[in-house]
C-alpha cells in the first residue's frame, strides 16, 4: 500500500500540472474559436496539423520511452548508459527526420493539400522533431523521481505558449491598425493560422535551455550491444504506438479526404476537433497516471507482491475516471462555454469521446503483463486490431454521419484493443483484477449518466446543476463506503472513528 501511496503522490504532481496546463490551455480554445468562427475551417486546419504531428512523434520517440524505462531497471545495466544511447538514438532519427521534411517540403505540402501553406509543414516538422528528442529528458525526470521539474517545464512551456497566442491573436491584432508601421514589424495579419504553429516552435524551443542539466555532464555513450537490444524490444511498442495513435488521430487525418466536401469538411472537422477538447480532461487524467505508473511498474516488477498492486491500481484509476467522466458530463452545461457558440453542435460526441479515453487508460493498464515478460509483439497485434477497426468505422460512415463516426470508431477501436488484451493477458500472464466491483462502479455511473442525460432541458440551468452535481456525490458516497473510509484518512479520519 505504501508503494501505492507512492504513485498517488507521483500522480497528484503529474496530474495537477497536467490539469492546470491543459486548464490553461484551454484558454486557447476560446480564443481559436473566437477569431476562428466555425464556418472558416480555420481550426479545423489546426485539429488536422495536429493530428499529424501526434502521428509523427509516436514515430520518431520509437517507442524509447518506455524502452528507456525497461533497461534502466533491468539488472546489470548502467542508468546513464542507457540514457545516453537513447538519447543518440532518438536525436538522430528526429534529425534525420527534419532533413527530410525541410529537402521535400513542397511535395509533403501538397500531398497533405497545403501547397499553399508549406510554411505550416516546415514549421510543424521542426517543432515534432525538437518534441521528440526532449521526450527522453522528460523520462529521464521521471526516472529519477523528480515530477516537481517535470512538471515545472510543462507548465512553463504551456504559460509561454498562451502569453505569446494572446500577444498575435489579441493585442497586436488592436494595435496594428492604429500604430502599423511598428505592429508591422514583427507582426502581419495575413499570417494567421501559421502563428499558432510557430509560436509553438518558439516557446517549445525556449525550453532546451532548462535541459542544459540533463544533456551535459556526463559522457555520450552509444553502446551498439545495447542499442540493438533496445530496439528489438522497442520496434513492437513502435508499432503499438502507430496503433494506439492511429487510435487517436486517424479520424482527424482522414476526415477532410473521405467526408466529400475538403472545405465543409475542414468546418465539420473543427468543430469535432473543438468538442473533443472537453472530452480531453480523461487523456489528461490518463496521461497523469501513465506518468507516473509507469516506471512505478517497472521498478515493482521483481516484488512477490506485484500482480496484486497491479490488480489495485487498475480499480482505483477506474474509479476516478468514472467519476471524472460524471463531474464533465454534470457540468457539461457550463464547460460548453469553453468554446463558442458556432461549435456547439459537436457536444453529443463529448461523452462517447471520453468513455473510449477510459477504454485507452484500462488499455494501458493492461498493457504491462506483454511488457514485463519481453513479449511486446502482443501489444502490437491488440493496437493495430483497434486500428483496422476504427479505419473501417471512418471509412464507412464519415461519409454519411460525419464527425459522430469518429466518436464511435474510436470508442470501437480502444473497445476492440482492451478486450482483446485482457482476454489474452489473463492466459499469459493472468492477473485477479477485482471484475465484480469494478463491474458494480461501471453500471453505478452509467445509472446515473442516463439520469443526467434525461434531465429536461426546459429546467434551469442551476437546477439541472444542482440536480447533477447530487448525483456526483451520491457515486462520490459509494466509493467511500466501499474503499476509500474517511477514518482511514490522515488528519480528518479522527473525527469519523
Amino acid at each position: 500500500m505504501a508503494e501505492l501511496k507512492s504513485v498517488v503522490k507521483d500522480t497528484a504532481i503529474y496530474g495537477l500540472s497536467s490539469i492546470i496546463g491543459r486548464f490553461l490551455n484551454y484558454l486557447l480554445v476560446p480564443l481559436y474559436t473566437a477569431v476562428l468562427p466555425a464556418g472558416s475551417g480555420g481550426y479545423g486546419v489546426v485539429t488536422n496539423i495536429y493530428a499529424y504531428v501526434g502521428l509523427i512523434l509516436v514515430i520518431l520517440t520509437f517507442g524509447m520511452e518506455t524502452t528507456f524505462f525497461r533497461f534502466a531497471n533491468k539488472e546489470g545495466e548502467k542508468p546513464l548508459v542507457v540514457y545516453s544511447t537513447t538519447l543518440i538514438i532518438v536525436g538522430t532519427i528526429s534529425l534525420f527526420f527534419l532533413c527530410l521534411v525541410l529537402g521535400f517540403l513542397p511535395q509533403i505540402s501538397q500531398a497533405m493539400g497545403y501547397a499553399t501553406h508549406p510554411e505550416y509543414i516546415g514549421i510543424m516538422g521542426a517543432c515534432v522533431a525538437l518534441d521528440a528528442f526532449l521526450a527522453i529528458p522528460f523520462a529521464w525526470l521521471r526516472y529519477q523521481k523528480r515530477p516537481i521539474k517535470f512538471a515545472a517545464l510543462n507548465l512553463l512551456f504551456i504559460f509561454l505558449n498562451i502569453v505569446t497566442n494572446l500577444l498575435y491573436f489579441l493585442i497586436l491584432p488592436k494595435l496594428y491598425p492604429l500604430y502599423p508601421d511598428i505592429i508591422g514589424l514583427f507582426y502581419n495579419p495575413g499570417v494567421g493560422v501559421g502563428y499558432i504553429f510557430g509560436l509553438n516552435l518558439v516557446c517549445k524551443a525556449a525550453i532546451v535551455a532548462f535541459f542544459i542539466p540533463e544533456l551535459t555532464g556526463f559522457k555520450y555513450i552509444l553502446d551498439m550491444a545495447l542499442m540493438k537490444r533496445m530496439l528489438r524490444y522497442s520496434w513492437p511498442i513502435l508499432v503499438l504506438g502507430v496503433a494506439g495513435i492511429l487510435n487517436q488521430t486517424a479520424d482527424k487525418i482522414i476526415f477532410p479526404l473521405v467526408y466529400g466536401d475538403i472545405q465543409e469538411g475542414q468546418v465539420q472537422l473543427g468543430i469535432y476537433g473543438a468538442c473533443v477538447k472537453i472530452a480531453m480532461i480523461m487523456a489528461m487524467i490518463t496521461q497523469a497516471f501513465r506518468y507516473a505508473y509507469e516506471p512505478f511498474v517497472f521498478g515493482k516488477s521483481k516484488d512477490q507482491d506485484s500482480k496484486t498492486t497491479y490488480a489495485k491500481g487498475m480499480k482505483f484509476f477506474i474509479i476516478f475516471t468514472l467519476l471524472a467522466f460524471l463531474c464533465v458530463m454534470a457540468w457539461l452545461d457550463a464547460l460548453k462555454y469553453i468554446i463558442a457558440p458556432g461549435y456547439w453542435d459537436g457536444l453529443r460526441v463529448v461523452p462517447i469521446v471520453m468513455a473510449a479515453e477510459i477504454m485507452m487508460g484500462i488499455y494501458f493498464n493492461l498493457s504491462f503483463w506483454y511488457k514485463l515478460i519481453d513479449k511486446t509483439i502482443w501489444g502490437a497485434w491488440f493496437s493495430l486490431a483497434g486500428c483496422a477497426v476504427l479505419l473501417v468505422i471512418n471509412f464507412v460512415f464519415i461519409p454519411r454521419y460525419g464527425y459522430m463516426a469518429c466518436a464511435w470508431g474510436g470508442f470501437a477501436g480502444y473497445g476492440t484493443s482492451m478486450i482483446l488484451s485482457y482476454l489474452v493477458g489473463q492466459k499469459k500472464n493472468p492477473i485477479n483484477y477485482p471484475i465484480r466491483s469494478i463491474m458494480t462502479y461501471i453500471t453505478l455511473a452509467l445509472l446515473l449518466t442516463l439520469i443526467m442525460i434525461f434531465i429536461p432541458e426546459n429546467w434551469n440551468i442551476w437546477t439541472r446543476l444542482g440536480v447533477k452535481t447530487i448525483l456526483i456525490v451520491i457515486f462520490a458516497a459509494y466509493i467511500v463506503k466501499k474503499d476509500f473510509p474517511l477514518k482511514g484518512l490522515p488528519i480528518i479520519g479522527k473525527y469519523f472513528k
